[in-house]
């Protein structure tokens, strides 16, 4: 079994290659000048099952995974298995105004063209994968969220909105401590109150878990206001760090103790690895 490194997962990559105690092989990629993407590896032959560790956000990234594809299949590989740590387009999953293209459905309709096996990370939507044509699964990162702060002293896990409760829920049981989502409350026509939909955050060090933090603002404005309330403290973890315009920067110097996400997309605060939990599926079979 080899692992293929593509430009966006190269330290995740090589976790997964020293946990699965296979070859790591590193895709030299880079730009033409006029921005196309060209990439190689550096091989003879790949006789065996491989495994692509690539995302497919944004955009460059997405062609590089295909150019990937292609140039694996075309050094022999038996097996093709897309590791996807964050799969891009996953939100539009279908069509909200007329004319709009159901971009999840393309991407993995194109992704199918030549693997035989994917695996993600926390997709924005299940029902995605059952575009592709050959075996898929979703893996939940809650698992490594909870061992990351099992020693760290958490009272309560709470979600951003009912939608991700069932995300805190997990969290928390594997914690072994309560869990609630935040729930905005309008006193009037310019306060509104955000605070834990059911239980007492005063003197609690509290734990904010979601999938995706891509502004941060939304966390900024509940971390006040749970620290206004009189939580101990707050910190936040997520799956996916897209963080656009400065979030690091927001979310750092906000109210928030601590501010974590995995190595899905890889920054300074992904320090949550979700490599052992790829590995084991990939010993599953």
């Amino acid at each position: 079994m080899f692992i293929v490194s593509g430009s966006s997962s190269r330290d995740l990559a090589k976790e997964l290659s020293l946990a699965l105690d296979c070859p790591l092989i590193k895709a030299s990629t880079t730009r033409f000048p006029d921005g196309e993407c060209y990439t190689r590896i550096d091989a003879e032959s790949l006789e065996d099952d491989v495994i692509i560790v690539q995302n497919t956000y944004p955009d460059g990234n997405l062609v590089e995974m295909f150019l990937l594809q292609d140039a694996v299949r075309g050094l022999g590989a038996k097996s093709i298995t897309l590791v996807i740590p964050y799969f891009g387009y996953a939100r539009q999953d279908r069509v909200f105004k007329p004319g709009e293209p159901t971009s999840a459905k393309i991407m993995a309709k194109h992704l199918d063209m030549d693997c035989d096996r994917v695996i993600t990370i926390d997709i924005h939507k299940e029902s995605v994968l059952d575009y592709f044509t050959c075996p898929h699964e979703d893996l939940k990162a809650a698992p490594v969220i909870a061992d990351y702060f099992r020693d760290r002293r958490i009272d309560i896990v709470l979600s951003p909105d009912i939608g991700a409760a069932g995300r805190a829920k997990d969290v928390g049981d594997r914690l072994g401590v309560p869990h609630d989502h935040l729930q905005k409350t309008r006193l009037s026509g310019t306060e509104v109150r955000i605070a834990p939909a059911h239980f007492d955050c005063t003197g609690k060090r509290v734990l904010i878990v979601d999938d995706m933090i891509s502004t941060g603002g939304t966390i900024v404005a509940a971390a006040f206001a749970l620290r206004e309330a009189g939580a101990a403290s707050v910190s936040v973890a997520c799956t996916h760090g897209v963080f656009v315009n400065n979030a690091i920067e927001k979310l750092t110097s906000s109210s928030l103790d601590a501010v974590l996400c995995c190595n899905t997309l890889e920054n300074e605060v992904s320090n949550i690895s979700v490599a052992n939990l790829i590995a084991d599926t990939i010993r599953r079979g």
